[in-house]
């Protein structure tokens, strides 16, 4: 694995989170969401919402560069994802494993997540790490004043 400190995420991460999050969302869900949302889903779409989650938002720093983050709300992991770069080394579920332990420290028994249906490496890799896949979930995105609705598999793991 890359040598990766994780530690909180400041404002001064969320242009390096929002490129990282941008390459990442399009690798995974291009072709498997409504075109309106993957148009939707720019550069700049991606800066905003970083800079909005800071609070929530855990990297991972390696060479002094983010190289993946997660994002944690209440029980649920919004957002997990490793830049290309670092994709295969184990950084994604040190990230995951962060993940588990807010959601374990913020007293709930079972964290869930929602991954794209036709994402099957993200889907590989949850059912690795212990999560297991618990039925369809129509997800709601709204972008641009627009709601689109993402397929998606609803994935949950005990934690306690």
């Amino acid at each position: 694995m890359d040598t990766a400190l994780l530690r909180p995420g400041t404002p001064e991460d969320a242009a390096e989170v929002a490129e990282v999050w941008h390459r990442g969302w399009h690798d995974g869900h291009a072709g498997h969401v409504p075109d309106g949302l993957t148009a939707a889903r720019t550069l700049a779409a991606f800066r905003d919402r970083a800079a909005a989650a800071v609070e929530v938002t855990t990297v991972a720093v390696v060479d002094h560069r983010v190289a993946g983050f997660v994002m944690v709300v209440g029980d649920e992991v919004e957002q997990v994802f490793v830049d290309r770069a670092h994709r295969g080394g184990g950084l994604a579920a040190a990230l995951l494993d962060e993940a588990e332990r807010q959601v374990a420290a913020t007293g709930y028994d079972v964290a869930w997540l929602a991954v794209v249906g036709g994402n099957a490496r993200a889907r590989r890799f949850y059912e690795r790490r212990g999560w297991a896949d618990e039925g369809d979930l129509p997800y709601e995105v709204t972008a641009h004043g627009e709601t689109f609705v993402s397929p998606c598999r609803r994935y949950t793991k005990r934690l306690r």
